[in-house]
């Protein structure tokens, strides 16, 4: 499992340390929770870590609908569903 490291600043430093907080996102990797009064307001990642935790949020999603139709039972032997897999790929050709 990963652990997104965090840290965290004031609005107020949003306009005056701006390319530090960008850095932080981007180069270390961090999150940086945005405060306003004290209380958390906004998080902001890198744009390659928020495109892998975007991809790992729908992979799980995924997930639990092939659970839920598995519990309904709606589900197919491995070969026909490769079968059909196959054949819809070689039409798109």
């Amino acid at each position: 499992m990963m652990t997104l490291a965090e840290t965290i600043h004031p609005s107020a430093d949003l306009r005056s340390r701006y390319s530090e907080i960008s850095r932080q996102c981007r180069d270390d990797r961090k999150a940086v929770i945005i405060t306003v009064n004290g209380r958390g307001d906004t998080v902001s990642l890198g744009y390659e870590q928020y495109q892998q935790m975007k991809a790992r949020i729908e992979l799980l999603e995924m997930l639990g609908e092939a659970e839920e139709d598995v519990r309904r039972g709606c589900v197919a032997p491995m070969q026909e569903s490769f079968d059909a897999l196959r054949a819809e790929l070689l039409a798109r050709k």
